[in-house]
């Protein structure tokens, strides 16, 4: 989460944001500790996951505000977005049908992988075989597909 910049040609955060200030301020907690986590004994890709895992939590706690509870304004949540508190194309997907539960906008983009087809997490349950354990590679998730 970015620090709050106190200068003259920035504009203070609208209404509201003192009501969601401290749960922001948790968030960016929780950030620095996984940033200065230890990455001993973790793969390469391994490390990354509870940076992708905190900011889909962040994502999804102020699109749930806005778009589930109504309980922030539309000035306050374009500012969160603006200000980078939430990831804003991560939250387009969500508004979309069959994107309403999807981890990280890595897990659809079919030009990293090696089959150019998305992510294994992506893929319903009921597709899978019977006790076949699933975990993306690129941000941990243990399955995002919206008709589980």
């Amino acid at each position: 989460m970015p620090a709050i910049r106190t200068a003259k040609n920035r504009k203070p955060p609208p209404d509201g944001f003192e009501d969601i200030e401290d749960t922001l301020l948790e968030f960016e907690n929780k950030m620095k500790d996984a940033q200065a986590a230890s990455h001993e004994g973790k793969k390469k890709h391994e490390m990354l996951w509870p940076v992708f895992q905190i900011t889909h939590q962040r994502s999804r706690y102020i699109y749930d505000l806005y778009y589930t509870t109504s309980a922030i304004s539309k000035p306050l949540y374009d500012w969160l977005l603006k200000n980078s508190y939430a990831d804003a194309n991560l939250i387009a997907k969500w508004k979309k049908q069959g994107y309403e539960k999807l981890c990280c906008l890595r897990c659809i983009q079919t030009k990293e992988t090696n089959f150019n087809s998305t992510c294994i997490c992506r893929v319903p349950r009921a597709q899978l075989k019977e006790d076949q354990e699933v975990q993306c590679v690129s941000c941990g998730c243990r399955g995002c597909a919206s008709s589980d």
